[in-house]
């Protein structure tokens, strides 16, 4: 199978991961970043075969691994509840740029070009468009909601370049990545937010969360990253912040308004204007 098709895999589950953050709104963040990474992990356990002897890799590795899966997620559920979801979604979307523009600061060789410094003024212009053509109250909605929606954005895109600098570990350690965080999510669960009764339908939507967008988009995209080439792939993942925005938007019922769609195409545009030679 090739590398695009991995990555389109991972890219066609994390478009339904805003929308089942929605959907699960009323479940404290650490609760469900922590339920579903420990789902999520389960899918190592076939690909190892039962040998947990894969999962190992180097203090650092594993550090770095819960600072993605876990750091990641936690934000971006937290700019959902503090900021208009389709809004906050596009905000965060900003990592396949964020790729592009941070490589020199995380890669040796690679230089940021004047076209780089031209794609990243359209991206942040596209995400200033998604969060002021809403009108009213923007100015408040900013402070609490997509801050956390731009520390995701980085987050993503800093672990997927840092990811190329450590020594390479098979794609089954991602399930120790998964259940290290979960476990830390759910840790500070107890400590900090209250506890929660959850119904049927909210287990299930977190079962479907863990085997999809927050596990097995995981070992799709690091098995794409093992097998292609990292620039082809990032350019696959630009689809990344449309497909999601109109799941969202089927979801919600709503259609999309002008300054959505055009904040789409200029976010989608300053990637590929990146990435062009």
């Amino acid at each position: 199978m090739s590398a695009n098709v991995y990555a389109l895999g991972a890219i066609a589950l994390w478009a339904s991961l805003a929308a089942l953050g929605v959907a699960l709104s009323h479940v404290p963040p650490f609760l469900l970043t922590g339920l579903a990474l420990l789902v999520g992990g389960l899918i190592a356990v076939p690909l190892s075969r039962g040998n947990l002897r894969a999962w190992r890799v180097p203090a650092s590795t594993l550090a770095l691994g819960v600072y993605g899966l876990f750091g990641f997620h936690f934000l971006l559920f937290i700019a959902l509840r503090h900021a208009p979801p389709v809004q906050a979604n596009l905000v965060n979307y900003l990592w396949p740029l964020g790729i592009v523009l941070m490589a020199p600061l995380f890669l040796p060789g690679v230089r940021l070009s004047s076209q780089h410094v031209l794609a990243a003024l359209l991206g942040f212009a596209g995400a200033a468009l998604a969060i002021l053509g809403r009108g009213g109250n923007a100015d408040a909605v900013w402070a609490w909601g997509y801050i956390p929606a731009l520390g995701s954005a980085f987050i993503w895109a800093s672990y997927s370049l840092l990811t190329q600098r450590v020594a390479a570990f098979p794609s089954a350690a991602i399930g120790g990545f998964a259940w290290v965080s979960g476990a830390l999510a759910l840790l500070c669960h107890a400590w900090l937010e209250p506890s929660v009764a959850l119904s049927g339908t909210d287990w299930a939507l977190i079962v479907l969360m863990g085997l999809g967008p927050l596990g097995g988009a995981f070992f799709l995209w690091d098995a794409a990253l093992k097998r292609g080439d990292a620039r082809h792939i990032g350019v696959l993942s630009f689809l990344t912040p449309l497909l999601s925005t109109l799941t969202l938007l089927l979801v919600r019922g709503e259609s999309p308004s002008w300054s959505v769609g055009l904040a789409a195409a200029m976010i989608i545009g300053a990637a590929v204007l990146a990435t062009r030679r």
